[in-house]
Parts: C-alpha cells; structure tokens; sequence
C-alpha cells in the first residue's frame, strides 16, 4: 500500500508546497513568537470512508499526533487541518510536505510539521477523484458542499478540539473557497490559507481575452486523468472496490474531457463567460467568506496561473470586511484587516513559497485562530505583502491597487526610440500625446510566435523554472530576454526613455489600443518589459484581447485617478461579441495581469505587441477565419492615440515587509 518516492516525484512537478527553510526557531519579524519545538510522533490512518449526504463515500487519510515514546494516540485536543485535493491523497500528500524534515516518499502525511506540534491532518481526495468515489467535473460546486460536510466531520474526529483550518495550494485552495462558502456562520471552520488560488477561472486561467489558455488546459486535464487513474492503484483497499473506482473514474473523465473540448471549441456555452463559468467564479465566495468570518491567509506569485486573480481576493475580501462590493478597487484611506493578508512572490505555479520561511507565517495563522495563540501574525496594518521584482525587495501594503501608485499615460508614438529594439518599427513610448494629424504602423496577424517568452512557462505552471530552481540553476535565457518575440511582422514594439529616477511600476495595468484591421477579427497581446542598458528586454507581464470581445462594461472596469482603465472589464459573453468593422479605426482595452518592479535609472520601459502567444494562446477554430490574412494598422496620433496606463510610484513609497525574510 506504500507510496513510491518516484510518483511523489513525478507529483510535485504538478502540485507543489515550496516550503523552503522551515527552521524551528525562526521567528516572525514582527513579533516575538517562535514555532514550538516538535513534540509528537505521527500515526497514519489510511482510506477513511467518509460517506456525503447523498450517499457518495470520499476516503481520506488521517494524521494524528502520537506520544513519541510510546507511539500510543495523544489526548489532545487537537485542531485539525485539512485538505481536498484532485490530484490522489495518496500522491498529492507526499509531494506538498514541501521543506520539511520527512522525505517525499516516506509513509508520513501531507504536514508532519503541523502534526507533530500539536495538528491532525486530514488529507481527502474530492468525489471522482483518487481513491473516493462519484463523478468529477472541473471546479464542481458540489466539492463545495461536500467541503462543508468533511469540516463538520473533521471537527468530530477522535481527539480532535472541534476547530479546523484548511491548507493547500492551486486547486486545493480553489477547494477551500468553495468550501468556506457553504458553511454556515457557527462553523467548525475558523482559519484559511489558501495558496496560488484565483478569483476568477475564467479570465484568471481558462481564457485570456477571450482566448483560450491551451497550454494550460491541455496540462490540466492530462494531469486528471493520469493521476486519478494511478492512485486509487496504488492505494486500494480491496479489488472489488478497487475496480468499481476505475470504472467510475476512467469513463467519466474521458467524457468529461471530451464533452468540454467540444464544447468549447464549437462555441458552446462554456465558451463565454455564461452560467458554468459563473457558478466557478471565486470572486462571490468572498463576502460569504466574511459573512462566516473566516479569516484567511493567502499566498500568490507574479508569475503564477492566478497573477490575476489572487490581489483581487485580498481586495476583495478586505472589501468585503469594509462593507464595500467585492469586485471594487479599493478606496484611498480604506481602513484594512489583519484577518486577510496576502503574501505575492517572484514565484510560478509550482514554485510558490520558494525561498519564504512560509511553515513558520502558516503556524502562527493557525495557532493563532484554532489554538488561541497571541502570536501575533494579525497585528499589522499593512496586510499586503509583496516582492518587488527586479530589486529583490520585499515591501507592505494596504490596499489594492496601490495607494502609493496613481496611474501615468505614457503614449505610442514614432521611432526610433534609441533602445535598438529589434522589432521593425521601434517606436517609442512618453508622456508626450501625439499632435501629428496622422500616424500609425502596421502588424500582420500570425497563428504562431516565439515560444522563447515567461508566459510559455508560466502558463504551462512553471516546471522549467521549478527545475531550474530544483538544480541551483540560473533562470532560463528566455524567463529574462524576450526579444526573439519582438521580431517580425507580427510584433511592434515602443520603449520609453532611459528613467532618470528609480521607479516602481506596481499593480494592475492596460493598453489601450486605437487600430484598424483588414479582417473582422482581432487578436492583440502587450507584454511589458524592463530594457536594460545593454539592450536585454526583460518581461514583466502581459495581457490579451480578442477583438470581437472589445465591449468594455464601465461599471466594473477600475479606473486609475488619471479616468483611463487600470482594469478593463469585458463581459465576454456571447451577446457581447461583435465582429470587428473592417477598415475601420477601432477601440481595444487590453487588461495587462498586475505586477510590482523596480525599473531602475537608466532603464527603459517597453511595451511590445504580437498577434500570436505561443503556445500559450489559442484562438478557437470558430474566431480563426476571421482572423486568417489580417493586417492591422495601429494608430498613432491626435485623433487615435494609443497608450498604456501604467501605475507608476517612487521607489521608496513602501514600508518594509513585516513577516518577509
């Protein structure tokens, strides 16, 4: 029954706590509380049956503290913490003991560091999943339900205090969402820490633009359907049972898969942003979530699948706590909690917590909310948390977008800009509005680009930087130079004046694009990068737009003090697509993912444009022919001027990081 130190491995390259350096005696910046010193032993209880409501049994694996002479169960009472993942117990619990003392492939839990200061831990596999039973369907609301059912559970298991937190990253902690919303306010549920979870699945990683995310749907659902094949094989408790899971998983997830591919590249209802997707939306979860008053913890990267998404959730749920409409920007002198922080890193997908003391921050949550613990991790008034790219810095925040950076205009305009771009036209990019009466460069639509960019590795969830990191490698050559996708007819670039000051370029951003094209469609992508001195053109992020997807709803677009978009909102539902007209000068909103980076003097800022991301974004077989043969002039000039609105601060506007190392 015993796991295999090389599936553990073959896991943590899909699902992975990066949870380096968990030093016992660390303690938080802020405060004088330390991690206790390991106490217990671990006992391990494998293929719990835990039967739903509706009689479906899920099987979990419990981890209880234990007297460590003499192996017997402590009393307790123990908290207990508690994860649902889709990627197999059996798996998934090996692969997320991240930095801790246990090696991947013993038969010891998904936290033993928890568990042997005092935790129960309680690892479940969803229904359709791993080793339980029932039927899978992606982001399901049942695992909600079924979330709320395992909490009530967990609360009564043998030894325990009553009180449960839950943990887990990617769609572990999608689960804990979906889960916190349906309890109710007397919960046994009191504390959260979710990791690298979005608030939207579908802007955030299903669909950019109105595109779909290929590269990481084809990862995906590749990944479902191996591991769920493989862990109820490796963990069975008796052939017949073992048979009956198999049968009910294999055929549905190849329907499952099929059904949704077809789905979506026909134009079906999964497509848009319609009924399916809403129903998956975390972003109402969260006043729900305060509602409850469960307070949570967040964990984010700027290169993760859900860039996006997770500053949303820490303003959202700070909203929430004011009152306020979750999807709103965060007003100037907003009073903030400590009950949600947010910790945004340098990391992918698969790289979150990479080099952060993270084990002893989760400790203190927990001890904190389940235990009754002053340790305290919810005495700040800065509970944004975030790495500067660039300088290496970790600096606090309060609110979401940044007080301390109000938007600037910087417009497009004629070359050459002095950077040697190596794009054709190398325009450049200021404060400065075109007063000329005419203007513009054209691009040509391309089905294909160069894959040498971050975003292939980002949206394939990182596993080149992860292993890179893994090695005590450099990073790779195309995570710091993207300038093979600057060249060619698909590509223009525009690129600022070298900075005359350091400066910071944090949060959310948009490009605003005036263009024609010859085609009733458009496809347009902003990457925007740091140029070095030496002409190295590092990127930073990016954002896509289908053009038939332009329609921009005002009311939940963020708009910067300046009145121009810092979030372009498009509805993306099948009623608000619209041909593009041809020949005819056009309006794009294109939301560009939010970053945090220090451009420093001397450096220049660039936003370049493609009409292809490889392999990243794909266009669905019903946009292609409108898209086939277009050439785009993208305009220039008083009438039509195009810019991007960039949240720009001084370098020294933020407070040093309270919990960071």
């Amino acid at each position: 029954m015993g796991r295999k130190a090389s599936a553990a491995a073959a896991v943590a390259l899909v699902v992975v706590f990066v949870a380096c350096g968990v030093a016992t005696g660390s303690a938080l910046a802020s405060t004088n509380w330390k991690p206790g010193p390991e106490r217990f032993g671990v006992a391990e209880q494998d293929g719990v049956k835990v039967p739903m409501a509706d009689g479906t049994i899920l099987r979990a694996n419990v981890f209880s503290p234990t007297d460590p002479k003499t192996g017997q169960p402590a009393k307790g009472p123990f908290p207990v913490i508690m994860v649902q993942t889709p990627y197999g117990k059996d798996f998934a619990g090996s692969a997320t003991s991240g930095g801790s003392t246990v090696d991947a492939g013993t038969e010891i839990g998904a936290l033993p560091y928890f568990i042997k200061r005092g935790y129960i831990d309680v690892v479940v596999d969803i229904r359709g999943t791993g080793d339980s039973h029932g039927t899978f369907n992606l982001l399901d609301p049942q695992v909600g339900r079924d979330g709320a059912e395992l909490v009530d559970w967990a609360s009564k298991l043998p030894h325990s205090s009553g009180k449960v937190g839950t943990y887990g990253p990617s769609y572990m902690g999608l689960d804990q969402l979906m889960t916190a919303d349906n309890v109710g306010r007397h919960s046994p549920l009191k504390a959260m820490f979710p990791i690298v979870a979005g608030n939207d699945a579908y802007r955030d990683i299903a669909f950019q633009g109105g595109m779909l995310g290929m590269e990481f749907d084809l990862v995906i659902f590749g990944l479902f359907q191996g591991l769920n094949n493989a862990n109820p094989v490796a963990d069975y408790h008796d052939l017949a049972d073992l048979l009956q899971v198999e049968a009910e998983h294999t055929a549905q997830l190849l329907s499952y898969t099929a059904y949704q591919a077809l789905n979506v590249e026909t134009g079906g209802d999964q497509a848009y942003y319609g009924k399916y997707w809403k129903a998956r939306t975390q972003r109402s979860f969260l006043k729900t979530i305060v509602r409850n008053r469960i307070p949570a913890f967040m964990v984010g990267g700027w290169f993760d699948l859900f860039q996006r998404g997770s500053p949303l959730n820490y303003s959202g749920l700070q909203n929430a706590w004011a009152g306020r409409p979750v999807s709103a920007p965060m007003k100037p002198g907003q009073d903030v909690t400590g009950r949600y922080q947010l910790v945004d890193g340098p990391w992918y997908h698969l790289t979150a917590g990479h080099g952060f003391d993270m084990f002893p921050v989760q400790l203190a949550w927990y001890d904190h909310f389940l235990k009754g613990k002053n340790t305290g991790i919810t005495n700040t008034d800065h509970p944004l948390h975030l790495y500067e790219l660039r300088s290496n810095h970790w600096h606090d925040a309060k609110r979401y977008p940044l007080s301390q950076a109000p938007a600037k205009t910087l417009y497009l305009g004629g070359g050459p800009s002095g950077s040697n771009a190596p794009s054709l036209n190398d325009g450049t990019l200021s404060e400065k509005k075109p007063g000329a009466a005419s203007g513009a460069d054209s691009i040509v639509w391309s089905p294909v680009g160069s894959p040498c960019s971050r975003q292939s590795d980002q949206w394939g969830a990182g596993p080149a930087a992860l292993a890179l990191q893994t090695g005590n490698l450099p990073p790779s050559p195309c995570e710091t130079d993207d300038r093979t996708i600057q060249v060619g007819p698909g590509a223009l670039t525009y690129t600022s004046a070298p900075f005359a000051k350091d400066r910071s370029i944090a949060g959310p951003i948009d490009a605003t694009v005036y263009a024609s094209s010859t085609r009733p469609d458009v496809e347009l992508e902003a990457t925007i990068e740091d140029v070095a001195p030496g002409g190295a053109s590092y990127p930073l992020s990016s954002g896509a737009l289908l053009g038939s997807f332009r329609k921009l709803n005002h009311a939940k677009t963020w708009f910067g003090a300046n009145g121009r978009p810092l979030i372009p909102y498009h509805p993306f539902t099948k009623k608000s697509k619209t041909p593009v007209p041809t020949g005819q000068v056009t309006r794009f909103d294109i939301e560009v993912f939010p970053t945090f980076a220090e451009i420093e003097k001397g450096d220049r800022l660039r936003v370049t444009l493609t009409t292809s991301d490889t392999p990243h974004l794909s266009p669905l077989r019903q946009d292609l022919p409108n898209l086939l043969g277009g050439v785009y002039s993208v305009q220039r000039n008083r009438a039509h001027a195009s810019y991007v609105n960039v949240p720009l601060a001084n370098d020294f506007s933020f407070d040093p990081c309270s919990i960071c190392p």
